[in-house]
């Protein structure tokens, strides 16, 4: 018999992504066993827009290079980390040392997971926003330690740092934020992050922002970043990524910057555990990076079009909400008369439209849905008005 694997794994949570699936695994043969069309998957946030062929065109180029095919820089390459750099400098006016304050990961969501274990152990706290990401509770409950959800209310979805209790902060040793915010489409400012930068500072707190959908935004939203914040450097690291902006997921890129000793515990973790993001990633993720003013627009264009299409398909059903102004989803109230995963089931076997339970996003999701926009605007209209048809005309709330 097999060793047991690790208690702290074992404590994780049902991870609800496993039951969705599960769930869509089924449904997906009732249908097809019913001759009905296939489901219409809006429930994973992966991107379905193609990476641009001169992206494409740079990977392809350094596969083919004999000099890329050896192990990468841990850190990242010099291209990849100058391209980083020059980046943040161009979008939010901060000038950073590439060789100091920039490392190269394999995604955000692992950079912020490794950053994370490079952290946190047994008897600490990790201070997570109510409504959460999954990774930000599950990389500390991984290595043994705790997870504090920090009451965020909506309509703002911002977390309320003042009533976290004392006992709490005295064994926290990191806050993370994300905004523009998955999976709500919360948006935050300067203000904001100025809170939470002195909150850290007092406290004595890594500030982790997840700013992985910073370019996604609309209606004249300009997404900050904590580094435009004086002193903001001695607290805080940031993640971006080269998934969603430049619709790259496949190829996990993104980095990490800001403060030099927490990427280094960053870059300390990397190095024990693999040997760096692929060289081919990185090139595709420099030629991005480099070019984001004429490639974003794009692809922030053709968001825009579908969360319209979204919104508009609700308010010609009777079904009130607000339309976010970042990211790429709609965050919904569950219909009345339902709970999320009856909800759940019931899109997928009579309407044939999948959609994220708000639980899945910890327990501050509860009665709420997510759907993204991951499809061309006629097919997510279509999808809203089916959804619409199972609740009645301005039966939800």
């Amino acid at each position: 018999m097999s060793p047991a694997p690790l208690a702290t794994l074992t404590a994780l949570p049902t991870y609800v992504f496993a039951e969705l699936d599960r769930l869509k695994g089924a449904a997906r043969a009732r249908r097809e066993g019913a001759g009905l069309a296939p489901l219409l998957d809006l429930g994973i946030g992966s991107p379905d827009q193609p990476t641009a062929p001169e992206i494409v065109a740079a990977v392809q180029a350094a596969a083919a290079d004999a000099r890329r095919h050896g192990y990468p820089p841990f850190r990242g390459t010099p291209e990849f980390l100058e391209a980083a750099a020059t980046f943040v400098a161009d979008r939010f006016g901060v000038t950073l040392d590439p060789g100091r304050e920039v490392v190269a990961v394999s995604g955000s969501k692992e950079g912020i997971a490794q950053l994370l274990a490079a952290y946190c152990g047994p008897g600490d706290v990790v201070l997570v926003p109510a409504v959460y990401y999954p990774v930000y509770a599950r990389a500390p409950i991984a290595h043994g330690a705790e997870a504090y959800f920090v009451p965020t209310p909506a309509p703002a979805f911002l977390p309320d740092l003042e009533a976290i209790p004392a006992d709490v902060l005295a064994r926290a040793r990191v806050l993370v934020v994300n905004y523009p915010n998955n999976p709500t489409g919360a948006i935050c400012d300067l203000t904001f992050l100025a809170r939470c930068v002195d909150f850290a500072r007092r406290h004595e707190l890594l500030l982790v922002s997840d700013l992985a959908y910073s370019e996604l935004t609309y209606d004249g939203h300009v997404a900050p970043s904590v580094l435009e914040l004086p002193g903001a450097r001695e607290v805080a690291v940031e993640l971006h990524s080269c998934s969603k902006t430049f619709s790259m997921a496949g190829l996990r890129i993104g980095f990490a910057t800001g403060n030099a000793a927490a990427l280094d515990a960053l870059l300390a973790y990397r190095t024990n555990v693999g040997y760096g993001t692929p060289w081919i990633a990185q090139a595709g993720g420099a030629h991005a990076l480099a070019r984001h003013r004429t490639l974003v627009p794009p692809t922030v264009a053709e968001y825009r079009r579908r969360r319209d299409a979204v919104y508009a398909a609700l308010a010609a059903a009777g079904w009130e909400a607000t339309p976010p102004r970042a990211a790429m989803y709609a965050w919904l109230p569950v219909p009345d008369g339902h709970d999320d995963w009856q909800w759940v089931r019931t899109a997928m076997d009579e309407a044939g439209v999948v959609v994220t339970p708000g639980i899945a996003f910890g327990r501050g999701g509860a009665g709420y849905f997510r759907l993204s926009f991951v499809r061309p605007a006629a097919e997510l209209a279509a999808a809203v008005e089916r959804l619409a048809a199972l609740v009645g005309v301005g039966a939800a709330r």
